[in-house]
């Protein structure tokens, strides 16, 4: 079933029992940072439907009060195996609310605890448009469509239409820059990430699962709008930073940080959606376009600094290796 359809079958069941009254989006690590966009499109957009953001694990044992029969559940899990969420998805059953899971494959532990599965594009030659962030996005934007109204719907639908060709083009205009920024980082001990509104998710799993799990290199994710307030005295002329730069309603967060870091620091790596093309895509809906850039422009940079660190990607100390 497509996403639309499966958001009207869910919404017709529910009607009887007082419809849909929240959309909980749960997973971990790099799953939970991709349901982040959708998490902020309806605490923004919605008026009605109560929203939450949650670790799978803390959800399973910090559940909100209000969640059952008049929830819908989405949980991310990449091969369907992470124990914490597919207890999560196991719990949404128990409790009557509706359960999606978005996962790469159909085949695993935790569809048996789902309702709905949606598989979502993933890899090189992937379509973004059909991705873990997209479908997540497309899920909220057709819930609050049809509970609430969405008037930006169609302008929407058209950025889905555009941000694979955006995407693309980014990826090959970063190339180069990537390749220096392997080059001046790959020593460091240390690489902050910044962000802001949707696109804050994308920085939290540069941070979490890039710099932390996969190069083992300390690093913070750190809000643009939250710099001021403890983050920035660690601003010095050796400290590297990545700083998104998001188009829409947030980008005075990020420009306000960027200003005071090139009057403080040296080490700045600056991408700029604005540069990078987000800008075709409509205002009233940009903001939720830019987790989708920034999350598929890292991976040149990734790739470069695994190369020059002579650290693949894939090596592990702890993850799959030992009991935890």
């Amino acid at each position: 079933m497509k996403i639309k359809e499966i958001v009207t079958e869910i919404l017709s069941k529910k009607k009887e029992n007082g419809g849909v009254k929240q959309l909980y989006f749960v997973g971990c690590g790099g799953s939970l940072g991709a349901l982040y966009p959708a998490k902020i499109f309806m605490e923004k957009e919605s008026s009605n439907i109560k929203t939450g953001w949650f670790n799978s694990n803390e959800f399973v044992h910090s559940t909100p009060k209000d969640f059952g029969e008049n929830s819908i559940i989405v949980l991310a899990c990449h091969k369907g195996d992470t124990p914490e969420t597919v207890k999560a998805a196991q719990l949404g059953k128990e409790k009557g609310a509706a359960v999606i899971i978005l996962t790469w494959l159909e085949k695993s532990p935790i569809v048996e605890h789902g309702d709905y599965i949606i598989k979502y594009n993933f890899g090189d030659d992937k379509d973004v448009a059909g991705e873990k962030t997209m479908c997540a996005l497309l899920i909220a934007v057709e819930v609050l469509n049809m509970v609430e109204g969405y008037e930006n719907y169609d302008k929407f639908m058209d950025g889905v239409s555009r941000i694979d060709l955006i995407v693309n083009k980014a990826a090959k205009h970063v190339e180069k820059r990537a390749l220096a920024f392997a080059n001046e980082y790959k020593n460091d001990s240390v690489i902050y990430t910044m962000g802001s509104g949707s696109a804050y998710g994308a920085a939290y799993m540069e941070s979490i699962c890039i710099f932390m799990e996969m190069q083992w290199i300390n690093s913070s994710s750190i809000h643009s709008g939250e710099f001021f307030h403890g983050p920035f005295e660690i601003t010095d002329a050796n400290i590297p930073f990545v700083v998104q730069i998001s188009e829409g309603s947030t980008r005075p967060l990020d420009e306000r940080a960027l200003k005071f870091l090139k009057t403080y620091a040296k080490r700045i790596e600056v991408i700029d959606a604005k540069e990078l093309g987000l800008s075709t895509i409509d205002p009233s809906v940009v903001d939720y376009f830019n987790h989708s850039l920034f999350n598929n422009v890292y991976p040149v940079y990734n790739k470069a600094l695994a190369i020059e660190r002579e650290h693949p990607l894939s090596t592990r100390r702890y993850m799959w290796k030992v009991e935890y």
